[in-house]
Protein backbone atom coordinates (compact mmCIF):
# COMPACT_ATOMS: atom_id res chain seq x y z
CA UNK A 1 0.00 0.00 0.00
CA UNK A 2 1.57 3.69 -1.34
CA UNK A 3 0.91 6.71 1.22
CA UNK A 4 0.18 9.88 -0.31
CA UNK A 5 -0.17 12.24 2.54
CA UNK A 6 -2.52 10.59 4.91
CA UNK A 7 -4.87 8.78 2.82
CA UNK A 8 -4.34 5.49 1.41
CA UNK A 9 -4.02 4.28 -2.30
CA UNK A 10 -7.18 1.82 -1.28
CA UNK A 11 -8.78 5.35 -0.27
CA UNK A 12 -7.79 6.86 -3.86
CA UNK A 13 -10.89 8.31 -6.04
CA UNK A 14 -8.77 6.90 -8.96
CA UNK A 15 -7.49 3.75 -7.73
CA UNK A 16 -9.02 1.18 -10.30
CA UNK A 17 -6.53 3.31 -12.72
CA UNK A 18 -3.31 1.82 -11.21
CA UNK A 19 -1.01 0.16 -13.48
CA UNK A 20 -2.64 1.83 -17.03
CA UNK A 21 -1.16 4.15 -19.15
CA UNK A 22 -3.84 5.77 -20.65
CA UNK A 23 -7.17 7.06 -19.75
CA UNK A 24 -10.22 8.00 -21.98
CA UNK A 25 -11.38 11.29 -21.39
CA UNK A 26 -14.58 12.28 -22.45
CA UNK A 27 -15.20 15.89 -23.01
CA UNK A 28 -18.66 17.43 -24.27
CA UNK A 29 -19.44 19.73 -27.15
CA UNK A 30 -21.70 22.61 -26.24
CA UNK A 31 -24.22 20.93 -28.42
CA UNK A 32 -23.35 17.91 -26.13
CA UNK A 33 -22.38 15.46 -28.29
CA UNK A 34 -19.61 13.37 -27.09
CA UNK A 35 -15.52 13.30 -27.84
CA UNK A 36 -13.70 10.76 -25.85
CA UNK A 37 -10.15 10.83 -26.62
CA UNK A 38 -6.97 7.99 -24.96
CA UNK A 39 -4.60 10.35 -23.10
CA UNK A 40 -1.75 10.12 -20.46
CA UNK A 41 -2.25 10.72 -17.41
CA UNK A 42 -1.26 10.91 -13.87
CA UNK A 43 -2.25 9.97 -10.19
CA UNK A 44 -1.61 12.43 -7.97
CA UNK A 45 -3.86 11.16 -4.25
CA UNK A 46 -7.43 12.21 -5.45
CA UNK A 47 -6.83 14.20 -8.74
CA UNK A 48 -5.32 12.96 -12.06
CA UNK A 49 -3.25 15.55 -14.68
CA UNK A 50 -3.44 15.02 -17.89
CA UNK A 51 -0.98 17.09 -20.63
CA UNK A 52 -2.82 18.98 -23.69
CA UNK A 53 -1.98 20.96 -26.38
CA UNK A 54 -3.54 24.94 -24.91
CA UNK A 55 -5.51 24.87 -28.83
CA UNK A 56 -6.61 21.03 -28.73
CA UNK A 57 -10.20 20.63 -28.57
CA UNK A 58 -10.65 18.88 -25.56
CA UNK A 59 -8.95 22.25 -23.54
CA UNK A 60 -11.49 24.20 -25.28
CA UNK A 61 -14.30 21.80 -24.15
CA UNK A 62 -13.42 21.79 -20.65
CA UNK A 63 -13.28 25.47 -20.88
CA UNK A 64 -16.99 25.72 -21.19
CA UNK A 65 -18.41 22.13 -19.64
CA UNK A 66 -15.84 20.96 -16.86
CA UNK A 67 -18.21 17.65 -16.49
CA UNK A 68 -16.09 14.68 -17.91
CA UNK A 69 -15.86 11.30 -17.81
CA UNK A 70 -12.91 8.96 -17.65
CA UNK A 71 -12.05 5.13 -17.52
CA UNK A 72 -9.08 2.64 -18.60
CA UNK A 73 -8.46 2.29 -21.95
CA UNK A 74 -5.16 1.01 -23.93
CA UNK A 75 -3.83 3.37 -26.10
CA UNK A 76 -6.01 3.35 -29.22
CA UNK A 77 -9.16 3.81 -26.70
CA UNK A 78 -10.45 0.67 -25.92
CA UNK A 79 -11.61 0.43 -22.59
CA UNK A 80 -10.47 -1.82 -19.93
CA UNK A 81 -13.01 -0.17 -16.87
CA UNK A 82 -15.94 0.96 -16.20
CA UNK A 83 -16.36 5.13 -16.74
CA UNK A 84 -16.71 7.24 -14.03
CA UNK A 85 -18.39 10.76 -13.80
CA UNK A 86 -15.37 13.47 -13.03
CA UNK A 87 -14.97 17.39 -12.98
CA UNK A 88 -11.83 18.52 -14.99
CA UNK A 89 -9.75 22.15 -15.14
CA UNK A 90 -6.97 23.71 -16.88
CA UNK A 91 -4.62 24.17 -13.87
CA UNK A 92 -3.01 27.62 -13.23
CA UNK A 93 0.81 28.53 -13.44
CA UNK A 94 1.01 27.71 -9.84
CA UNK A 95 0.11 23.80 -10.52
CA UNK A 96 1.45 23.58 -13.62
CA UNK A 97 5.64 22.76 -12.94
CA UNK A 98 4.73 20.09 -10.54
CA UNK A 99 1.91 18.79 -12.92
CA UNK A 100 4.90 18.68 -15.87
CA UNK A 101 7.31 17.07 -13.62
CA UNK A 102 5.12 14.46 -12.49
CA UNK A 103 3.99 13.32 -16.25
CA UNK A 104 7.72 13.18 -16.70
CA UNK A 105 8.43 11.18 -13.76
CA UNK A 106 5.96 8.52 -15.22
CA UNK A 107 6.30 8.75 -19.22
CA UNK A 108 9.99 9.16 -19.09
CA UNK A 109 11.74 9.14 -22.43
CA UNK A 110 7.94 9.36 -24.41
CA UNK A 111 7.59 12.39 -22.71
CA UNK A 112 10.94 13.74 -23.37
CA UNK A 113 9.94 12.71 -27.08
CA UNK A 114 6.87 14.39 -26.99
CA UNK A 115 8.35 17.22 -25.54
CA UNK A 116 11.14 17.37 -28.25
CA UNK A 117 8.14 18.20 -30.68
CA UNK A 118 7.31 21.32 -29.49
CA UNK A 119 8.15 24.26 -31.05
CA UNK A 120 6.72 26.26 -27.80
CA UNK A 121 6.34 24.73 -24.55
CA UNK A 122 3.73 27.40 -23.48
CA UNK A 123 1.37 25.96 -25.86
CA UNK A 124 0.87 22.88 -23.59
CA UNK A 125 -1.24 22.90 -20.85
CA UNK A 126 -2.27 20.15 -18.05
CA UNK A 127 -6.05 19.52 -16.76
CA UNK A 128 -6.34 18.31 -13.17
CA UNK A 129 -9.36 16.15 -13.43
CA UNK A 130 -11.66 15.56 -9.83
CA UNK A 131 -13.87 13.06 -8.54
CA UNK A 132 -17.81 14.30 -8.35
Amino acid sequence: MVQTGTESRLDNEFSKLDGHQFISLTTYRKNGEVVATPVWFVDVGNKLYVMTMRASGKAKRIGHTPRVMIAACDRAGALLGESREAVARIVGEDERAAADAMVAQKYGEQKKMFDARLTDPNDRVFIAITAE
